[in-house]
């Protein structure tokens, strides 16, 4: 046990006297479990004086809280700190006495003297306790071999003279031996050495920043610390974070004239840097408001100068004096005689009639012209800038300077005034004696010169008495409606007139000059006259209402104001403007903020001080219980809401917003405030329970809607299903609820969401807005028409339902609708768009066309088609045979607007056989090219010190390292050899990649490249050697070679970089090395560089140990420092000097410095920095062993060669040119090349619509594992594919395929493609038909018009290729993709490294897709429709990944005439209808000749009428329809929301389906004739809709 004397504790350790003090032996594995505790009786004589034992507590209390134990954790990081190691810092812990529990601060007050300050036989004993038994009285050997191995790692050789009599040793005999050798082991070298390495208490003082600055300026430390805090809130406004130009104009103005601002900024800019940095705002404050005049005035002067040369030229004179003519208007009222106006620079002759600074302050003395310019920017220094005055009369005569000039401007709309109860304002004037005489702000000299030198309009002002006064009748129009602007009305109608005292001015207004009985807190002093103490915080708490809120406020009202008794401007409160509410509440706090906001009033057209300002009730509906999930076929039938009871809306929010504020106000206001995206919130003004209004027109404001106070409003948020809580709830109680209902125009209605099904929503309302097809719904024709015995179709009820859908679309009754049957009804016939997952809106777009096209097809009975092959026939005779064969079985309103016609050909290499097909489609699907490269930006910097530079490359995704470094030395003009590439995080390099890993983004940190010395490098500073063979030596962390003049890279260990060249000699730096630096060898031959960290000091008031009082901090960029044998450390120096010169601004002269003039800020030696050899955190020495404590051993700057070993080094800032001339700035200033704009642009650089179709026809090679059976040669064979458009459609649908699969998983192509909105001419890729033109001359006239592309596929912008192509096609049942086929094909992929996926493939299917490549011979008949075979080989969208098994038995079910797998035979009728009308809208004769070579003349234009744009990430996006309606407006549909909007607001860049409408078509021709026809009977089929609806409804 330890009996430790300290006589100066105080009483609350006193139980500590005379103690025993128990220390258990450490629970460290290495000790043997059976010891027990060593007991020691001996008196610490060293004392803990008071001021120790206080830090001390302060310390344990700023660690542990309020808890008597420190933690383990806690203990090595405050306590010891990083340079313990950890394994020995355990024991140290275990040997206090600490356990899981923690360490009590007694045990580590004792722990910490005995360590610091015990003798030598005390410290013997402590060590002797960590090897003792756990009777304490005698060690063994083997415990003692076993912690030493353990915490040193190896065991003394001395050591077998301890146990030279036995395996056990006592005390004596340990401590005699161990005093005998003080350097056996970690321990005994760090408490017995001599050299005490850490103390209980640092004597030294390094300088703080604050400390710093004081020295160079006239401020107090405590001004600093008090300014610094208000720099930061003044910087934290900036939009680019940083206090720039434009961020201290928008402070400053309007208070300082624009043409002052900027020469202002310039003034407190000392190094140019466009930033206005703490130390450069202090020094500028101090030159501007504190110290002699002349010092003040040379501030101003720089405003001024704005070339920065010391002179006013006759131009800055000029400007100078309007800018102060500017400035006296604005604050003063009284003339001034034009002789003082013009300073007279006649004074020098040399100077060619410009000023000197001299001149400037000579004339500044006698004129108050430029006195007032200085006044004005001590007023804004205080109040805006956040100096604190020196003296309560000076914080008043500031305070009545800027509220004079506010009361003269008067109130200006958007700006805030602030409320202070008028018993604080009346203590607070009386404590800066506010009512006094004219108190003058300069030094009593200013004063008096000022006075004996200014005309009469000065000496009247100074003589005025109790200043405002005499100003009051001069301006008592701009008083008087001051006094009438301020409104605490609600109504425009409620006027203020009541709440203001007759007669009173705005003078009074603004300073309050009444005398009342208020209680200030006053005491008689010394002189026996009365002092006024200083106020305490603002209270405004009278001025509010008592009662509590109903619920917490949104808004900073601070409070609503009282309204019983009422208020009264003067007798109540106060108003003062923002700036000095911000200056009092810096200067003093409050408990409450009240500001009000200055508004126009719309009656009036005046301003007026709103202090009513509407006071809103926010609810929001309560979330529901989960419901429990249901395995029933019917629940899962569609996402439709099922009755319950209204949503129940809680009040949660209030909040005071402007009466003439908008809705769109509001909304901004709450979805920032509460953190909700805009898009996912509305309004709805809450009338009652049932009847709710959707507050959508943004543009009213509160008053025009007439919205009172104390109304209650909904906040509605978005459900995470994207559907809207009260429209589900209004849905589903429809019966019971009414919600105000708006007409609206016809077809400019929403869809509610039902959960995720905007992509129904947006594919609905593009077909929506299709005139034809919607004519021929709202007339009525599908119902003459329902096909109800197709056994491929929906027994009429999807075009039923549909029909009736676009019906109420189209009324222009409602704003909005729910499409419940439809959703019922996809949901019943396609269970893959069931449920709550976000789908794909193309499939649902396929579905719905196909599902319209089979309930609505003419056919009744298909016939059997027999299909033949081309055969060498013309293609206009095969086109038309299988476009005559296609409507045989296919005839519906669907088929003549939306099919067209494609030519699949297909080509044998070997022998030239073409066969070709002609398949029809209802949308083209184009690909977009999948950006398979990465952006990567990344900083190089130099030795040379120049200014680093921000490079741009784009890489492939698989890139490594080493193409990085090769594109980086092209642009950067280095070899790849002189590039070392690092990843840089926290101020240090983190990690080096090697060359061939690939390229990957860092998660932490940035990548940046420093330049390395090598041989013959014309930037080089030394040189490296290239590699050959060696035998490696191990060192530290890196490789030595010897027998060589270079590194073999390969044994270079992981983590580190492949060009780290050490100098240095064999073996390690273990702890017990000596003391001294490694020399090198005056032969080794080696050459490399140092890596160099920037490292301050941070001084802490509150530590344990000295050695944790002054802790290193890694600031800015690491560097590489070149180091050769034959560098000197003088060069080291050099070197980083020369790279880190540019961080350090230049002592600038006395006079353009801000200074102060008395101080000597030189630095006073060489270099403002020190090096010290560091290990790689750089907290630590590197050649010092852990127990010296030692932040790093110097580098002398001399002329002795430069042995630092495989050490980094430190560049110690010296505190005070850290403080003063060190840039924080400029360090983040990186200059950006060229490269990284192009890259950035090539990432994003959009395509054309052509590109994308012109890869669509572009010619392909099939792959090995796509081989083409040729019916020339009888077997399979290579061969090209080509796809072209042979027939367009009136209405042509273009889907952007933005989903593919790549590399095992799918992604979404964010390429932004442009299309044209009007006159879209496709007529480029339809086919030439010349009868006698061979099949081969066209495809090669075909391909002169595609010379500029690679392998068959266009290039696009970006050097991007654009990918395969895949093509859908839609026939009988549903769609199916081409690809099954490569003869009747839509493209694919020629190699397996560009495989495309459509969008209806999934990953599932994806193994069974490859390898398929099956090839029907020529003559075969082939199935169009749907078969089982086809199915299988089909793959789904991404969309579909869990269900892809179960769609594909779903779907089949239905395709009755196409799962026998055989070819598929087309019948037909012999009658002709309007689908025999081809694309241009002219009958074809499948037979005659001219009119197929006619269709040529006729060039096909589109106008764009429809767009459905897919935002977001894959599977959580959202969908957006734009479309145009009839009457030539587009409209944005957004769910249930549709708003009109011009063409240019469209979101152009992430469309995703185009509808495109072929101009001059008479659409009339389309429609079917219904004379003598019966109309469907549909009652069955609603009755059958609510049965259904019935059942789901029961179950929910």
């Amino acid at each position: 046990m330890f009996l430790v004397h300290l006589p100066q504790i105080c009483a609350s350790t006193q139980s500590c006297l005379g103690a025993l003090w128990t220390i258990p032996s450490t629970s460290c594995p290495c000790f043997n479990s059976q010891k027990s505790f060593f007991t020691i009786s001996v008196s610490l004589s060293l004392p803990v004086t008071n001021v120790e034992l206080q830090r001390l507590k302060d310390a344990f209390r700023r660690t542990s809280g309020l808890s008597c134990y420190m933690s383990q954790q806690c203990f090595l990081r405050e306590v010891l700190g990083d340079v313990v190691p950890p394994r020995i810092a355990e024991v140290i812990y275990s040997s206090f006495g600490g356990t899981s529990k923690g360490l009590h601060f007694n045990n580590l007050i004792v722990g910490l003297v005995l360590l610091t300050r015990g003798r030598d036989e005390e410290k013997a004993k402590y060590i002797f306790s960590l090897f003792a038994s756990d009777l304490g009285n005698h060690a063994t050997r083997e415990d003692m071999e076993s912690m030493l191995q353990s915490v040193d790692g190896e065991i003394p050789l001395s050591l077998r003279k301890c146990f030279s009599e036995g395996e056990k040793v006592n005390y004596d005999k340990f401590k005699s031996w161990l005093l005998q050798n003080k350097d056996a082991f970690t321990f005994s070298r760090w408490l017995l050495s001599s050299g005490v390495c850490v103390t209980l208490t640092d004597d030294s003082d390094t300088p703080t920043f604050y400390q710093t600055l004081a020295g160079v300026t006239h401020l107090e430390e405590s001004d600093i610390i008090d300014l610094e805090k208000r720099y930061w809130l003044l910087k934290a406004q900036s939009r680019t974070g940083r206090f720039d130009l434009e961020t201290f104009v928008a402070l400053v103005s309007p208070t300082i004239h624009t043409s002052l601002s900027e020469g202002l900024f310039h003034a407190f800019d000392e190094n140019r840097d466009n930033h206005i940095d703490f130390k450069e705002i202090s020094c500028g404050l101090s030159a501007c408001c504190r110290g002699p005049l002349a010092e003040r005035q040379k501030f101003c002067f720089k405003v001024f100068d704005v070339d920065h040369d010391g002179l006013l030229s006759r131009k800055e004179i000029t400007e100078m004096v309007g800018a102060l003519l500017e400035v006296w208007k604005d604050n003063r009222i009284d003339l001034l005689p034009v002789s003082t106006i013009w300073p007279d620079w006649t004074y020098d002759g040399h100077t060619q009639g410009h000023l000197t600074l001299e001149d400037y302050q000579i004339w500044s003395v006698k004129s108050a012209f430029a006195n007032e310019f200085l006044n004005l920017l001590f007023q804004v220094c205080h109040i805006v800038l956040g100096l604190r005055p020196a003296s309560p009369e000076e914080e008043g005569q500031i305070i009545r300077g800027w509220l004079e000039r506010a009361s003269r401007h008067g109130l200006q709309p958007g700006d805030y005034w602030f409320l202070i109860a008028v018993p604080w304002w009346q203590q607070w004037r009386d404590y800066v004696k506010y009512d006094n005489k004219h108190i003058v702000v300069e030094q009593p000299l200013v004063f008096d010169t000022v006075r004996s030198g200014v005309g009469a309009g000065t000496q009247a002002r100074a003589e005025q008495g109790p200043e405002g006064e005499s100003m009051a009748s001069s301006h008592s129009s701009t008083e008087e409606k001051f006094i009438d602007n301020i409104s605490s009305a609600s109504e425009a109608s409620e006027t203020t007139s009541g709440l203001l005292p007759r007669g009173s001015t705005a003078t009074d207004i603004c300073f309050a000059r009444q005398h009342d009985d208020t209680d200030n807190q006053c005491f008689l002093g010394a002189d026996g006259n009365m002092v006024v103490l200083r106020p305490g915080a603002i209270d405004n708490q009278p001025l509010v209402r008592s009662e509590p809120l109903k619920a917490p406020t949104l808004t900073m009202e601070g409070g609503l104001l009282r309204r019983s008794p009422s208020l009264i401007l003067g007798r109540d409160f106060e108003v003062v403007p923002e700036p000095v509410w911000r200056a009092l509440y810096h200067w003093y706090g409050a408990n409450l903020g009240l500001p009000r906001p200055v508004i126009r009033n719309t009656k009036t057209d005046c301003a007026e001080l709103e202090l009513l300002p509407r006071h809103l009730l926010f609810l929001r509906q309560q979330q529901p219980p989960p419901r429990t999930p249901q395995n029933n076929v019917w629940v899962n039938m569609g996402n439709v809401p099922s009755p319950s009871a209204p949503l129940k809306r809680v009040l949660v929010y209030t909040g005071c917003f402007s009466r003439v504020g908008t809705i769109k106000d509001i909304h901004e206001y709450l979805s920032q405030r509460l953190r909700i995206k805009e898009e996912d919130m509305r309004l709805w003004l809450y009338n009652s329970e049932n009847y709710l209004t959707l507050l959508d027109d943004e543009d009213h404001s509160l008053e025009g809607l007439k919205i009172p106070d104390e109304q209650y409003m909904v906040i509605e948020v978005r459900n995470k299903d994207m559907s809207w809580p009260e429209e589900m709830s209004f849905i589903a109680n429809s019966n019971r609820m009414n919600r105000h209902n708006v007409p609206t125009e016809k077809g400019a209605t929403g869809l509610s969401n039902l959960g995720n099904t905007c992509f129904m929503n947006s594919s609905i309302q593009c077909v929506s807005n299709t005139k034809p097809l919607t004519d021929y719904f709202t007339s009525g024709n599908h119902l003459y028409e329902l096909n109800r015995t197709n056994p491929i179709g929906m027994r009429g009820h999807m075009a039923k339902c549909y029909g009736d859908l676009v019906q109420e679309l189209w009324s222009g009754t409602q704003k909005n609708l729910a499409p419940l049957k439809l959703r019922w009804t996809i949901a019943k016939y396609a269970p893959r768009f069931n449920g709550f997952q976000q789908q794909d809106s193309q499939e649902l777009l396929a579905f719905l066309l196909d599902g319209l096209h089979e309930d609505l097809n003419r056919v009744h009975e298909k016939p059997y088609v027999e299909l033949k092959d081309s055969d060498g026939r013309p293609d206009w005779e095969v086109a038309s045979e299988a476009w005559e064969n296609h409507l045989r079985r296919n005839r519906s309103i669907v088929v003549d607007l939306f099919h067209g016609q494609l030519r699949s050909q297909v080509k044998c290499k070997t022998c030239g056989h073409v066969s070709a097909r002609f398949d029809p489609f209802n949308f083209l699907s184009l690909p977009l090219p999948m950006d398979n490269s990465m952006h990567v930006e990344i900083i190089v910097t130099k030795l040379d010190g120049s200014c680093p530079v921000r490079y741009g490359l784009r890489l492939n995704a698989d890139e490594k390292y080493t193409g990085l470094k090769r594109l980086l030395s092209e642009l950067c003009c280095l070899n790849p050899e002189q590039i070392l590439l690092a990843e840089v995080h926290a101020s240090n390099i983190k990690n080096f990649p090697l060359d061939n890993q690939k390229v990957r983004r860092a998660v932490s940190g940035f990548l940046c490249a420093f330049e390395i010395p090598v041989p013959s490098a014309p930037t080089s500073v030394v040189s490296t050697p290239t590699q050959t063979d060696g035998i490696p030596i191990a060192y530290g962390n890196a490789t030595m070679v010897t027998d060589s003049n270079s590194l073999n890279l390969g044994l270079i260990p992981k983590g580190m970089p492949s060009t780290v060249v050490p100098c240095g000699t064999e073996g390690s730096l273990a702890n017990g090395l000596p003391d001294g630096p490694v020399v090198l060898p005056s032969d080794s031959p080696f050459t490399g560089y140092i890596i160099t960290i920037h490292r301050k000091m941070m001084r802490a008031e509150l530590y344990f140990l000295s050695s944790q009082k002054n802790r290193p901090s890694l600031f800015g960029m690491p560097l590489i420092v070149p180091c050769t044998v034959h560098t000197r450390t003088r060069d080291l120096y050099d070197s980083v000097w020369t790279q880190v010169s540019r961080l350090a601004s230049p002592l600038p002269p006395q006079e353009a410095s801000n200074h102060a003039q008395d101080c000597d800020d030189s630095m006073g030696y060489q270099y403002p920095f020190t090096l010290r050899v560091v290990q790689k955190d750089g907290n630590s020495c590197a050649w010092c062993p852990w127990y010296r404590f030692c932040r790093g051993c110097t580098v002398e700057c001399n002329d002795e060669r430069a042995a630092v070993g495989n050490a980094f080094m430190a560049v110690d800032w010296d505190p005070t040119a850290l403080h003063l001339r060190y840039q924080t700035s400029q360090e983040r200033i990186v200059e950006e090349h060229p490269s990284v704009e192009q890259s950035r642009r090539a990432q994003a650089e959009p395509i054309s619509l052509d590109s994308c179709l012109q890869a669509f026809t572009s010619e392909e090679e099939l792959g090995e594992d796509e081989l083409y059976y040729c019916s020339k040669c009888k077997t399979h064979r290579l061969a090209t594919k080509k796809l072209d458009l042979w027939r367009l459609p009136p209405i042509l649908i273009i889907h952007l395929k933005r989903f593919q699969f790549m590399n095992g998983r799918w992604i979404k192509s964010q390429k932004i493609v442009r299309f044209p909105m009007e006159t879209f001419d496709p007529s480029a890729f339809l086919t030439p038909r010349n009868a006698d033109q061979s099949q081969e001359s066209w495809r090669d006239k075909l391909g002169e018009g595609l010379h500029d592309t690679e392998g068959g596929v266009k290039k696009s912008g970006g050097g991007d290729t654009v990918c395969n192509p895949a093509l859908t096609l839609n026939n009988g049942k549903g769609l199916y993709n081409i690809l099954t086929d490569p003869l009747c094909s839509g493209r694919m992929a020629s190699t397996p490294l560009s495989k495309d996926v459509c969008p209806n493939c999934s990953p599932e299917s994806e193994g069974r897709r490859q390898g398929r490549g099956l090839v029907f011979p020529t003559g075969s008949r082939y199935q169009l429709s749907l078969s089982k075979e086809s199915l299988d080989s089909g793959r789904e969208s991404p969309m579909e990944l869990e269900a892809s098994r179960t769609r594909m038995g779903s779907m089949g079910e239905g395709l009755s005439d196409s799962t026998s797998g055989e070819d598929m035979a087309r019948e037909c009728d012999n009658t002709k209808s309007v689908s025999e009308l081809n694309s241009n809208g002219y009958t074809e004769n499948s037979m005659d000749l001219e009119a197929s070579q006619g269709q040529r003349d006729l060039d096909p234009m589109y106008n764009l009428y429809a767009i459905s744009c897919h935002s977001g990430i894959l599977g959580g996006g959202h969908y957006v329809t734009y479309a145009k309606n009839p009457n030539e407006k587009w409209y944005c549909y957004n769910d249930s929301s549709c708003k009109e909007l011009q063409s240019e607001e469209i979101d152009a860049d992430s469309a995703y389906i185009l509808f495109y409408e072929q101009q001059e078509v008479d659409y009339s021709l389309f429609m079917p004739k219904t004379d003598g026809k019966k109309m469907a009977d549909t009652t069955c089929m609603d009755e059958d809709f609510e049965s259904d609806y019935k059942k789901y409804c029961v179950l929910q």
